[in-house]
């Protein structure tokens, strides 16, 4: 028989994990003072690109000798950029629970070709973090595994008196999660996951130790124009100032800018923080009240607080890929939440966004939709039979 649809629905359906739902007080019309046809040289576009650096050091408290710039590929290529620059100095363990750890480890692995020690997890676990040498090693890690929903539950793994560097992807938890400055090295992020912002920009924040790194080893392998960080043997400090090394878009400057204003407007990083805790606690609620959905997260220690993962554990699923491909189609069909699908890497399931930039509200009305969408799939299941 047919189940009756939920009478709520979220007011925004937008639950992607990347590109990632705009702030709600985003409207284009509020990007019209982007410099668009104008050079991002001129004085009004260094502006632009020095204010996006200053305020993502001012909301996520970024130490002032740390720098920061703006780089091409999103995060993927602030990533590339630290890995083919620093490594090969040293010793380099790569640490993996994920699809995006895994790519990093690829790539030191296969294109870089270092001796790396590789430290991998299943999907829903982590790496145990206290076997990690990292008073001697340089490190690479994801902060928070968007494609898996496991987070580092903080630094105190990670040596104060590390020869090594840290290198820490850091695209899903920086503006949600608190990150130890003092502990990492590199950390990078792009603007298209918790602020909302718009695809092709990167960040890459260095601290001292890393500026270090960059002007006393050069790496045995050539690097391409955009992955060289310096000139003459020291640092191009212009990439840190809004000198970026290719063409930036304007209006997605513009957008972060305004993204900026409303993180900003909610309370800064502890606003944020509390919002993504709040988002995600409505999932972790539902699935406690709930026997046939789980957190793919088996510790509450590591669970994300913004791409929620989940998977079903119900004995009635025959087809657990084709199930969960079913349930996110429904959802998406009926207008209530778009692209929730696990990551294709990823064990099939839901991946459901909980970012500050989403209204808790949302997430709320979505919760009995769910329900709806598990018991029709359920019913379309056994009549199939």
């Amino acid at each position: 028989m047919a189940i009756d649809q939920p009478a709520t629905r979220p007011a925004n359906p937008r639950f992607s994990s990347g590109p990632c739902a705009k702030p709600p007080a985003f409207a284009l019309d509020k990007l019209a003072d982007a410099p668009l046809g104008r050079s991002h040289r001129a004085a009004v576009g260094k502006a632009k690109l020095k204010a996006a650096i200053d305020g993502t050091r001012e909301i996520i408290g970024i130490p002032d000798d740390y720098r920061i710039g703006i780089v091409p590929a999103s995060d993927t290529g602030a990533v590339e950029m630290a890995m083919w620059s620093m490594l090969g100095a040293r010793k380099v363990e790569m640490l993996a629970w994920e699809s995006f750890g895994a790519g990093w480890v690829t790539d030191a692995v296969k294109q870089l070709k270092l001796d790396a020690e590789v430290k991998t997890a299943e999907y829903g676990q982590i790496v145990d973090l206290a076997s990690v040498d990292t008073k001697n090693n340089d490190v690479v890690f994801t902060w928070n595994g968007t494609t898996s929903g496991v987070r580092v539950p903080n630094g105190d793994w990670i040596a104060d008196d590390r020869e090594g560097l840290t290198i820490c992807d850091a695209t899903s938890a920086a503006f949600a999660q608190e990150l130890p400055w003092d502990k990492l090295d590199v950390t990078t992020f792009s603007w298209q996951k918790v602020l909302g912002g718009e695809a092709a920009h990167g960040m890459l924040i260095l601290s001292p130790r890393a500026v270090e790194r960059l002007e006393s080893y050069t790496p045995a392998w050539p690097l391409p124009k955009i992955f060289r960080l310096t000139k003459g043997g020291k640092l191009n400090e212009g990439i840190f100032k809004g000198e970026t090394i290719n063409t930036p878009s304007m209006l997605a400057v513009e957008d972060y800018l305004l993204a900026l204003d409303w993180a900003r407007a909610v309370g800064g990083l502890k606003g944020l923080i509390a919002r993504a805790d709040a988002n995600a606690q409505v999932l972790f609620d539902f699935c406690a009240a709930k026997d046939w959905i789980a957190n793919l997260a088996d510790d509450p220690a590591t669970r994300s607080n913004t791409s929620v993962c989940l998977k079903f554990t119900d004995d009635r699923i025959a087809d657990g890929a084709a199930f969960a491909k079913a349930v996110a189609k429904r959802l998406d069909e009926a207008g209530v939440a778009h692209d929730i699908g696990a990551y294709r890497d990823a064990p099939a399931g839901l991946r459901i966004w909980c970012g500050g930039t989403v209204e808790t509200s949302d997430l709320e009305a979505l919760m009995p939709w769910l329900d709806w969408a598990f018991q029709a799939e359920i019913e379309a299941q056994s009549q199939a039979a």
